[in-house]
């Protein structure tokens, strides 16, 4: 595959529907890459003009919208114990973090779960399991997907501004960008759960 043709894919219709069908998967599959896909077509947007910025964070927030929505239906139909995925010791005690919080504040929880893989499939599971209010979800379940888009576009536009190379180099980049942000909140986040075990234990 040429450059040329590779760049004419993410600019087309084809990029857009599989960066949406990406971003969906990635509600339920943490090992889909739907930031990647949002960062790449942000750096495609800025430094072509096409597709535009504001339809890539428009359906990325759409399918982000989506997947989520359907995690929290999944958890209102048949709880968090129904299939041997979600009995594993390592699940349940994602799921009793997620109780955890979402009883200390849905709004906050829902917003920041968004932008680490596991945790949201935890957190909108939860969600449907414990009942919390599906206006309510839905309402907060959008600005969440909403932030999210508009953050990893403008990682890809802002990579494509400053790097030389032309628009196939900003995407290249902005990948990388996307990767190295996933590996720090994914550290972070871990080093965190860790210490609250380590106080709870202590406690």
């Amino acid at each position: 595959m040429t450059p040329d043709t590779l760049l004419e894919m993410l600019t087309g219709p084809w990029g857009l529907l599989a960066m949406t069908v990406l971003v969906f998967g990635d509600a339920f599959l943490v090992v889909v890459p739907g930031e990647i896909a949002v960062t790449a077509m942000g750096a495609a947007a800025a430094s072509q003009g096409a597709p535009s910025l504001a339809v890539v964070v428009v359906l990325a927030s759409a399918a982000a919208w989506c997947g989520d929505v359907c995690c929290y239906m999944i958890g209102r139909a048949v709880g968090t114990e129904r299939w041997g995925w979600m009995r594993t010791s390592r699940v349940q005690t994602a799921f009793d973090w997620a109780r955890r919080r979402l009883g200390t504040g849905t709004a906050t929880v829902l917003f920041s779960a968004r932008f680490v893989p596991f945790a949201r499939l935890a957190v909108n599971l939860v969600a449907g399991a414990s009942r919390v209010r599906t206006g309510r979800y839905l309402g907060l379940a959008a600005v969440a997907a909403a932030g999210w888009a508009s953050y990893q576009a403008a990682i890809g536009a802002v990579v494509a501004q400053i790097v030389p190379g032309g628009p196939l180099a900003a995407v290249v980049v902005s990948i990388a960008v996307a990767i190295g942000l996933g590996m720090l909140i994914d550290a972070l986040t871990t080093r965190r759960s860790r210490s609250s075990r380590s106080a709870e234990r202590s406690g």
